[in-house]
């Protein structure tokens, strides 16, 4: 098993945050510093420590959020209430599989297995993402086709969906939802602002084939891999 692969899984930190623990030289196994992330340890026979304190691997959970408006996704915050405080009763090192920006709601996924958050975010694995966004000002039909073709962004970037529609909804021609892959930090707030428009609420409501339609703001569901894994790619609701 890689080093960097190991941290990971017993719970420490994410795959490539582990990467960086490694090359910081706070990593030995059987008493050696290692500096390469993709070391092959074996899990039953050697020692690996962090900082000197003995790794184990952890139990695996998984949870599945609504988040609520005014939350962030970090696992302390200085000025903020952070989305870990939502899990109640829980003892393991939590952190979210991607980001929502604190003004944002909606699907989100919690835990502490390293190697699930790397295979969800990776481009290579292209889970999309739907989000429904209430738009300040109606959009009209150009002004969609505009927004369908993507636009630059100052921090250099193209940023373009992979769909946008009008959801018939009230504020008449306000809301859109909105599907997309890469998942730039703010990526649908600067798009809005690219082509005149500000977003007043942001829901996420997809993550792959996973929707969100019975939690409510702020709840939660603990769910077994294999039913996360299958929501995700073969579909489900929570």
């Amino acid at each position: 098993m890689r080093l960097n692969a190991y941290i990971a899984s017993c719970g420490v930190s994410s795959r490539r945050k582990a990467e960086i623990i490694i090359l910081e030289g706070r990593v030995q196994v059987n008493g050696k510093i290692v500096l390469a992330p993709f070391f092959q340890v074996d899990p039953e026979n050697d020692i690996i420590t962090l900082d000197k304190k003995k790794l184990n691997l952890s139990q695996h959970v998984y949870y599945v959020i609504n988040k609520p408006s005014g939350y962030v996704c970090a696992a302390s915050d200085k000025y903020d209430p952070v989305v870990i405080d939502l899990i109640q009763n829980h003892n393991e090192r939590l952190y979210p599989v991607g980001r929502l920006d604190r003004d944002s709601e909606g699907l989100l996924i919690l835990t502490n297995d390293g190697e699930f958050t790397q295979s969800i975010l990776h481009p290579s694995k292209e889970i999309r993402k739907e989000y429904e966004a209430l738009l300040n000002i109606p959009i009209n039909i150009k002004q969609l086709e505009r927004w369908r073709k993507g636009f630059e962004i100052p921090e250099g970037h193209h940023v373009k969906p992979l769909s946008i529609n009008i959801i018939e909804r009230e504020p008449v021609n306000q809301w859109v939802s909105i599907v997309i892959v890469e998942g730039l930090k703010r990526e649908i707030r600067l798009m809005a602002k690219e082509a005149g428009f500000k977003v007043e609420r942001l829901i996420r409501r997809k993550i792959g084939k996973m929707r969100l339609e019975r939690l409510s703001a702020g709840e939660f569901v603990s769910l077994s891999f294999s039913d996360l894994y299958t929501k995700i790619f073969n579909g489900g609701i929570v």
